[in-house]
């Protein structure tokens, strides 16, 4: 079973920058980044394959959030840039993706969870 340990979460102004860490304990073809808030559902955010596979963004996010991974740290990270009230979310780490675009019912592995709160 992989297990997945995100970091990085917190509190920042509108228009700020986080960097999330998800540190895995094993490889696996697929990792992305997933987000809820409360009362809605879990949506995806970015998702990442293997290389030479496009890295796929929700709309909301696009140009604001880059996904990459760290194959020697079995790492991946989500820099945050420019951040909006509306990203306000607990973010999960996700592995295994068995759907292209990533979808929450199709996840293998789950992180516990890191908050980031975006004040206006």
């Amino acid at each position: 079973q992989v297990q997945l340990v995100e970091s990085g979460g917190a509190s920042v102004q509108t228009g700020g920058s986080l960097k999330l860490s998800c540190a895995a304990s094993a490889w696996t073809v697929t990792m992305g980044w997933f987000r809820q808030a409360p009362g809605n559902e879990r949506e995806a955010v970015a998702g990442a394959r293997t290389e030479g596979v496009p890295t796929w963004y929700a709309d909301s996010v696009k140009g604001r959030f880059t996904i990459s991974r760290d194959t020697a740290k079995n790492t991946v990270y989500l820099q945050m840039n420019n951040l909006e009230p509306d990203d306000t979310a607990m973010y999960y780490c996700a592995a295994g993706l068995k759907t292209w675009p990533p979808r929450s019912d199709s996840v293998s592995y789950w992180g516990q969870g890191t908050q980031v709160t975006v004040s206006s």
